[in-house]
């Protein structure tokens, strides 16, 4: 049996009513709170979307958002709507299979990549990273 000594005890105390999360939350000024959480909701809305480019597919005429980040990496973002009219993806579904566990869509990919040679999309984003800001 293995046995801890120092400070492994099971005697532990807890203050009721105290939080241990490392960020502050502010409780007694409401004004600094209100404040920090529009701040981390602009945070999280621009490294959800920073440089994002609505793209439409060309065959079924669904909607996502696309950032290349290089020419081996594109990143799509897929709403439920365009997941769900895909033709590629409801091919899968009628055959029984998953479409979350398809690599791509064929034919948006082909769509993604008129859309650089149309200047509509760059081969790689010039958008400032999520993270510097």
């Amino acid at each position: 049996m293995l046995r801890l000594y120092g400070a492994h005890d099971d005697e532990h105390t807890e203050t009721p009513g105290r939080s241990f999360s490392k960020a502050p939350d502010f409780a007694s000024d409401p004004d600094r709170a209100a404040a920090v959480r529009d701040a981390s909701q602009r945070d999280r809305e621009r490294y959800l979307t920073s440089g994002l480019v609505s793209v439409d597919c060309r065959f079924c005429h669904v909607a996502v958002q696309v950032k290349k980040l290089g020419p081996g990496h594109t990143s799509v973002q897929w709403n439920t709507e365009a997941s769900q009219r895909c033709a590629y993806f409801s091919e899968i579904r009628q055959s029984g299979g998953d479409p979350a566990r398809a690599r791509t869509c064929p034919k948006l990919a082909d769509s993604i990549k008129h859309a650089v040679a149309e200047g509509c999309l760059e081969e790689a984003s010039s958008a400032p990273s999520p993270g510097d800001g």
